[in-house]
């Protein structure tokens, strides 16, 4: 690694620690050459993953998308940023875990969809609205019946 101040590429690492959910490593290092300190980060490499839209058209996956999508379907619900982020997380794992350089946008739909229905079931009925594009009241009567029976289901296993 080289050092940001002097240019040597000779340091020594004094400490490592990953960050919470295992993905990155923060290491802090010691210049060999002029002794001064300072932080790298190492990652995970991973492979850009294409999200066709309906449309047919292609573009690179984006957490923020699902995060801002996320949030705006939990507004004013008391879902905390904490689970939040915790969905955003799991579904980009999903997304990557994969290993299929390209995912359809209505399987990222699913996958958003089933995250929030274990979380608030106001909020997935808010995504669900807008991501099913609903038309009218009957839509709103199929999915509730669903979520109906799907809760039954749970209680009776």
């Amino acid at each position: 690694m080289k050092c940001k101040f002097c240019g040597c590429t000779e340091s020594k690492v004094i400490d490592s620690r990953t960050n919470e959910d295992s993905t990155s490593v923060r290491r802090r290092r010691e210049c060999m050459n002029c002794g001064r300190r300072f932080t790298t980060f190492e990652e995970y490499e991973t492979i850009p993953v294409l999200v066709v839209k309906t449309n047919g058209d292609r573009q690179p996956f984006d957490r923020e998308k699902i995060r801002k999508g996320i949030i705006k379907a939990c507004e004013k619900r008391p879902v905390t940023f904490a689970q939040i982020e915790t969905m955003v997380t799991e579904i980009e794992k999903e997304v990557n875990n994969r290993l299929e350089p390209e995912i359809k946008s209505s399987e990222i739909g699913e996958l958003v969809m089933s995250a929030i229905k274990g979380v608030d079931e106001v909020a997935y009925i808010r995504f669900a609205s807008v991501y099913r594009q609903f038309k009218d009241v009957s839509n709103f009567i199929d999915l509730l019946n669903d979520f109906k029976k799907d809760i039954e289901k749970n209680q009776k296993d």
